[in-house]
């Protein structure tokens, strides 16, 4: 499966951003799918997953109440709504696949889109 992320952008703080991740190759249904992030200098790191179904959500405590993973596996979709955005969640985000559900470990995922790129302004 190959993934496509995009949506990144220039947002202020306290502003919304929507990401969005396209799967092709197979069907986005057959995959959890996870968003993750990687800050300047940090490692990358968990932000959020959807079970196959998008039934099933978690996140990291950094993303709750404000971040909202989501899925249209008719159109082999997944999205990572930002809200309240913060200085501190600029960095690249990516979007991966796997096979297991409750994996908040990078290498728990198979598969990886090229990220994009969300800075938020203070």
């Amino acid at each position: 499966v190959q993934l496509q992320a995009s949506g990144g952008g220039l947002v202020q703080a306290g502003g919304s951003l929507r990401l969005s991740c396209a799967t092709s190759g197979r069907t986005a249904s057959s995959y959890v799918m996870g968003w993750f992030r990687q800050a300047p200098g940090k490692e990358r790191e968990f932000v959020a997953a959807s079970s196959w179904s998008g039934g099933g959500t978690f996140y990291a405590d950094s993303a709750k109440g404000r971040f909202t993973i989501s899925r249209d596996n008719a159109k082999n979709t997944v999205y990572l709504q930002m809200n309240s955005a913060k200085p501190e969640d600029t960095a690249v985000y990516y979007c991966a696949a796997g096979s297991r559900w409750g994996q908040r470990s990078l290498e728990k995922y198979d598969y990886w889109g090229q990220g994009t790129l969300v800075t938020v302004s203070s």
